[in-house]
């Protein structure tokens, strides 16, 4: 069940402190294994920008997308400052989206055009980004159930609306097949269907053609590519094939 805007917009601080923390004393330089592309630094950088252009839409209530390209950034001339920069960009964000009334209509690149959009899609960002940069300094990633289930509902409701900056979820269809995703420490599970216009996805356990299995944290990040169903986490039964095609057109 979704969370109301005020549980968003506190979680969204606590975990961008979090992620600060991860990455204060961390070589800019490192790679991040979960985001082969990026160093801890592009990784921050990435973040922080996304609050700054996520709170300046907003606070406008914008009702269409804002170009990144006109959000001031203010990046720090020094690399090590980046942890700090990226701490205070919780203050304006969480500002502007307690501000909003949740339910003011406004541009989203998903399913729900209303402001209330943003605080969760912002935590849920922030999480799995706070992931990756614990993933890129050897530690393992924690996060709540709470915020983990929330996570992979985000994302089931949404997935289809990322096909214009993600093309690879156009190829989330099937004939019928069904994927059962399963958390081990809580009494959640959730049951996807591909069809030939698309994925439908229910709460709720069944037969299905695969299944994998783990703590909420860990399904987490399996649906957005940081974990490996291979690993001794996840129990899996099934067609693996209709595993893999779901995880290798699914990440964000």
């Amino acid at each position: 069940m979704r969370w109301d805007h005020e549980r968003y917009c506190d979680a969204i601080g606590d975990e961008i402190a979090r992620f600060a923390d991860a990455v204060r004393g961390a070589d800019p330089a490192a790679p991040v294994p979960t985001c082969p592309e990026w160093t801890v630094a592009e990784l921050v950088r990435h973040a922080g920008a996304v609050h700054r252009w996520a709170g300046q839409m907003v606070a406008a209530l914008a009702q269409e997308r804002l170009d990144r390209r006109q959000v001031v950034l203010d990046l720090p001339a020094d690399e090590a400052d980046l942890p700090n920069w990226l701490a205070a960009g919780a203050a304006p964000l969480v500002g502007a989206l307690r501000a909003a009334d949740p339910g003011a209509p406004m541009w989203s690149w998903g399913a729900d055009q209303h402001a209330r959009f943003w605080s969760r899609r912002m935590l849920h960002e922030t999480t799995v980004h706070r992931a990756d940069a614990e993933f890129a300094v050897a530690r393992d990633p924690a996060i709540e159930v709470e915020v983990a289930v929330d996570g992979v509902e985000e994302l089931l409701e949404n997935l289809r609306s990322a096909a214009y900056f993600r093309p690879n979820v156009a190829e989330l269809r099937g004939s019928g097949q069904t994927l059962r995703f399963e958390c081990s420490d809580t009494d959640v599970d959730w049951t996807v269907t591909l069809q030939p216009d698309g994925y439908e996805w229910r709460r709720g356990n069944g037969e299905a053609d695969v299944s994998v299995g783990a703590a909420a944290a860990d399904v987490l990040l399996l649906v957005y590519g940081r974990r490996r169903p291979d690993e001794t986490r996840f129990e899996r039964t099934g067609d693996e094939a209709v595993l893999q095609h779901w995880l290798a057109h699914s990440a964000l």
